[in-house]
């Protein structure tokens, strides 16, 4: 069953699933029968496409909220640097902790990158001093606090558009 997954991660994406991805991105909430009425498509094919697309995590679908406005008082990020051979250990413990939201392997100064939401400086250090450093082959972090989101945008497109 798994190998079925993977085969689908594998598939390209066709202009109706990037039609059904850029008006997602605009409105999250559109409609199936809205999306299938600006494609001259049924709304089961917009349902079964959305769904495939989901499984397939080309796409989620989520409110995207400002955590600072939502009472969150410590939001930035957190490179970290780790013993190379151990980075898959390293990200595997990342990922049960609730403060981190987001996690990438990356080129550049750090080996990952990580976005976390906190509510206090306290919750900030208590994430960092117990929790992180006391994983295994993490070697040093450098964190950068987000004072105020100028730009957010989420309406990329995809790399895949015909010219």
């Amino acid at each position: 069953m798994s190998s079925q997954k993977n085969e689908g991660k594998n598939r390209i994406i066709d202009v109706t699933d990037r039609e059904i991805i850029k008006l997602l991105q605009i409105d999250g909430r559109i409609p199936n029968t809205q999306i299938a009425k600006d494609l001259g498509i049924s709304e089961a094919t917009v349902r079964t496409r959305l769904n495939r697309l989901i499984e397939e995590e080309y796409i989620q679908i989520v409110a995207v909220s400002n955590p600072l406005k939502l009472g969150f008082e410590t939001v930035g990020y957190i490179k970290i640097d780790v013993d190379i051979k151990k980075i898959d250990q390293v990200t595997r413990e990342l990922t049960k902790l609730n403060p981190i939201c987001f996690i990438v392997l990356a080129t550049g100064e750090s080996d990952i990158y990580t976005e976390f939401v906190c509510q206090s400086t306290d919750e900030l250090n208590d994430l960092i001093f117990n929790k992180i450093y006391k994983i295994d082959g993490v070697i040093r972090t450098h964190t950068s606090m987000i004072l105020k989101y100028v730009k957010r945008r989420y309406d990329w497109g995809t790399a895949l558009d015909e010219n």
